[in-house]
């Protein structure tokens, strides 16, 4: 696939994809509501939610692939994530799957693991996820009416170096553990099936050139589940630290999916399987932390002496 699009290239897996794409030589463009420059990645200024941009933006760039990891992403179950979850995740996915199906290119959706199965009953616990689960109704219909070639990647919990949003529960405690604070979590009792970021990079990069996948959901977790209260204990003593997380602090959500994905299914269809063990996939997570967090603590120390 020479000429990509991604969606979301900002974010935490955007931007590593963005990475392996760029690293095999392939001409990457992206999108984003505000003006950006970048040497290797060529930035586009579009908004996704209208689809006339969204069309005209696409038709400008035809690429070979869209992959699209845009969207706003929240757990939260307010009133007030339902606008948003709606025009962000429905409604901009919607409107760049018709300006690719017009354009002839393949979409490699990501979707969530915390979309229901589409089963008579089911309930999505949240406004992400209730348009999630719609996003991929629209792929399978556009895919059945119109050939368009996509493949919706329901992804697990994913972690990794590089993930900028602190508020996300590895992130945060591995911050709050390297700075000396106790990280206040839920009871830490829902298992979570956890997968590695470069591992989730390589089922988008393997799931665009299979044309014979069209139209399939397939799921990208490591198929074990851990609770996070585990997570947060291997975490702990990763960093090797004697601070204790205070859990129970928060009240757990309602709803929580809990699943494993379905790797053999994914396996036998896609031919991928994740290759980072957690050991290993925590300790590169906490040294890219420690390095960051070194190298902030440098900065801020050199703009003190500089003023």
């Amino acid at each position: 696939m020479s000429r990509a699009l991604v969606t979301g290239a900002s974010g935490f897996i955007g931007g590593r994809l963005c990475e392996r794409l760029l690293d095999a030589g392939s001409e990457v463009h992206a999108i984003s509501r505000r003006p950006r420059e970048d040497d290797a990645v060529r930035w586009w200024e579009s908004d996704l939610g209208d689809a006339e941009d969204a069309a005209r933006t696409v038709e400008r760039i035809r690429p070979d692939v869209v992959y699209h990891l845009a969207g706003h992403v929240s757990g939260s179950r307010a009133i007030d994530a339902v606008l948003p979850s709606l025009r962000e995740n429905l409604v901009a996915t919607v409107n760049i799957m018709v300006a690719a199906t017009r354009t002839g290119c393949t979409v490699v959706l990501a979707g969530s693991m915390e979309e229901p199965e589409p089963t008579e009953g089911s309930v999505p616990a949240s406004p992400y996820a209730a348009a999630k689960l719609a996003a991929g109704s629209f792929a399978r219909m556009l895919h059945a009416l119109h050939g368009l070639p996509v493949v919706n990647l329901r992804v697990f919990m994913t972690y990794g170096p590089g993930q900028h949003d602190r508020s996300k529960l590895v992130p945060y405690v591995i911050t709050s553990l390297l700075q000396g604070a106790r990280p206040k979590l839920s009871s830490g009792v829902r298992p979570v099936d956890w997968v590695y970021v470069d591992d989730v990079v390589e089922a988008f990069v393997a799931a665009a050139a299979r044309k014979d996948l069209a139209g399939a959901t397939l799921d990208i977790g490591a198929g074990e589940l851990v609770t996070i209260r585990a997570i947060v204990e291997r975490i702990v003593e990763t960093v090797g630290t004697d601070v204790e997380p205070d859990f129970g602090a928060f009240p757990d959500r309602p709803l929580e999916i809990v699943r494993a994905a379905d790797v053999e299914r994914t396996a036998e269809l896609l031919g991928w399987r994740p290759r980072t063990m957690l050991t290993e996939g925590l300790r590169s997570t906490v040294d890219w932390y420690r390095t960051e967090l070194e190298r902030e603590t440098m900065s801020a120390a050199a703009d003190t002496l500089g003023r």
